[in-house]
C-alpha cells in the first residue's frame, strides 16, 4: 500500500494543505485513500468533518483516521493509498518510524529564510536514515504560498537545486486554498475551467508521486502485532475493532471516534509509539 508522508519540522509550512489536496487528488481519480492525522491539532480530520457536510459527487471518498488510547482498527477493505499528515517538530525516533514505512516524502517549504533553514536540517536528518539513503523512499520539495507576482518560485527552485534537493513543484498563494480549508474541499472538487492555473501547478507533483509509486517497494520488515483478544462488536457500518498492545497506535474511522480525552483514560502514548503503530497498521495485510 503506497504511503506518502508530509513532513516539515516548522509549523505553518502548509503540511495540512498539501496533505488534504494530495488525498483529494487521489479521491478525484477514484482511488480509495486514507488520510491519517497523527498531529495532536487534528487539522486534517477537522477538514474531513467539514468535507462530510458538503454535497459532493465524488468517484471515491477520503477515509479519515484519528488516534485512540486502547484499540486499533484495520483499514477498511479497498483502501489502496495512504496520505499521512505529520506534526511539526518531528525528529529522532518519531521521524524514523514515519520513514520506515513511507514510499514518498513531500516537504512543503515557503520561500523564507526560516523555512529554508528548517528544511535543510530536516532533509539532512532524513538522509541519515537507511530507507532514504538507499533510495527506497524518495523525497520531493514543494514550494508553498508562492507569490505569483514575484520570482519566488524560481528562487526556491534554484535554492533547492543548489542544495541537491529534488524540487517537485510549487503552489501559488491564493485565497482558493483558504476557502477550500474552510469548506472541507480541494481544488479538485471545484469547477475546473476557473482553476486552470492552479491545477496546472499540480501536474508535476502528481506525476512525481505516480512515478515513485510505480517503483516496486522493498519495505522494511516490521514486527507483526499479535492481537490480545478476538474482535469486538461495533456500530453498524463500522469495521470491527480488536485490542492490541498499548505500544501500537490505535486508529478509528472519522465519525466513529471522539478525538478528545475523557476521564479515566490511560496516559496518552508517546508520539513515537502512536506513529509506529499507525504505520504498522497501514502496512499490515488485510
Amino acid at each position: 500500500m503506497p504511503v506518502v508522508a508530509i513532513i516539515n519540522r516548522k509549523g505553518g509550512s502548509g503540511k495540512s494543505t498539501l496533505a488534504t489536496h494530495v488525498a483529494g487528488h487521489l479521491a478525484s481519480r477514484g482511488v480509495r485513500v486514507m488520510l491519517g492525522d497523527v498531529d495532536q491539532q487534528q487539522s486534517s480530520l477537522a477538514w474531513l468533518r467539514r468535507r462530510e457536510a458538503q454535497s459532493l459527487v465524488r468517484p471515491a471518498t477520503v477515509v479519515g483516521w484519528a488516534t485512540d488510547a486502547k484499540s486499533v482498527l484495520r483499514p477498511p477493505a479497498g483502501i489502496t493509498h495512504v496520505v499521512l499528515d505529520t506534526p511539526g517538530g518531528l525528529r529522532g525516533l518519531d521521524l524514523a518510524r514515519v520513514v520506515m514505512q513511507a514510499d514518498a516524502i513531500l516537504i512543503p517549504v515557503c520561500n523564507s529564510s526560516f523555512d529554508r533553514e528548517s528544511t535543510v536540517e530536516c532533509h539532512a536528518e532524513l538522509m541519515t536514515l537507511p530507507r532514504l539513503s538507499s533510495g527506497r523512499c524518495k523525497i520531493g520539495i514543494v514550494g508553498m504560498r508562492l507569490d505569483a507576482r514575484t520570482r519566488a518560485g524560481e528562487q526556491l527552485e534554484q535554492w533547492a537545486t543548489r542544495r541537491g534537493f529534488h524540487y517537485v513543484g510549487g503552489l501559488r498563494e491564493t485565497q482558493t486554498y483558504v476557502r477550500c480549508a474552510d469548506q472541507g474541499l480541494t481544488i479538485f472538487d471545484l469547477p475546473q475551467p476557473k482553476l486552470h492555473a492552479d491545477l496546472s501547478q499540480w501536474t508535476s507533483i502528481t506525476e512525481w508521486l505516480e512515478s515513485v509509486w510505480r517503483i516496486p517497494a522493498r519495505h522494511d520488515p516490521a514486527p507483526a502485532a499479535s492481537l490480545r483478544a478476538p474482535p469486538t462488536g461495533t456500530a453498524a457500518g463500522v469495521p470491527r475493532m480488536a485490542t492490541v498492545p498499548g505500544s501500537l497506535l490505535p486508529t478509528r474511522p472519522l465519525g466513529a471516534v471522539d478525538v478528545g480525552r475523557h476521564p479515566g483514560h490511560s496516559p496518552r502514548p508517546s508520539l513515537a509509539d502512536r506513529l509506529g503503530g499507525l504505520l504498522g497498521v497501514f502496512k499490515s495485510p488485510p
